[in-house]
């Protein structure tokens, strides 16, 4: 009834509460937690937010901060908050461009890239315990359809 009030395909009459259950991210919030215990037990303080910046920066170090926002979906004043705090913690450091003194380019430190490279073999395993039961088949439709909607809500 829902789907056809709102002109959409009967195919996808499915548990709305299910769907706007994954929307709203509980799986995300799931993991998040999950990650977060598992760096927590092995003596890390760092979290979910923090660690895809982390894992971001080891991958391309020296983006600017918007690059970093719209990388990892944050807003900037979100953004500014979790660089602030990783300055503190010594992970990475901020650089003026001199071209634009406007901009800031961010780098991991030596001992953020430590933590960097100690945090992702906790993720892997966070990952496969989150994955565990599911066939590759399944993981490859999982994840087109999130791109899919992840596209849509986007625009």
């Amino acid at each position: 009834m829902f789907f056809k009030r709102f002109g959409l395909v009967e195919q996808f009459n499915y548990d709305i509460s299910l769907i706007f259950a994954i929307l709203n991210g509980k799986v995300s919030s799931a993991i998040n937690r999950k990650l977060y215990r598992n760096f927590k037990t092995a003596g890390l303080e760092v979290t979910p937010e923090q660690w895809t910046i982390l894992v971001y920066l080891s991958d391309q170090d020296g983006v600017s901060q918007q690059e970093l926002c719209n990388a990892i979906y944050k807003d900037k004043p979100s953004m500014t908050r979790l660089i602030d705090n990783m300055e503190r913690q010594e992970w990475v450091a901020r650089v003026m461009n001199k071209q634009d003194r406007r901009t800031n380019h961010i780098y991991l430190t030596r001992y953020g890239r430590e933590v960097a490279n100690r945090t992702r073999l906790i993720a892997l395993r966070t990952l496969r315990e989150a994955l565990q039961g599911l066939t590759i088949e399944e993981l490859n439709v999982s994840q087109e359809v999130l791109r899919k909607i992840f596209s849509n809500a986007k625009m």
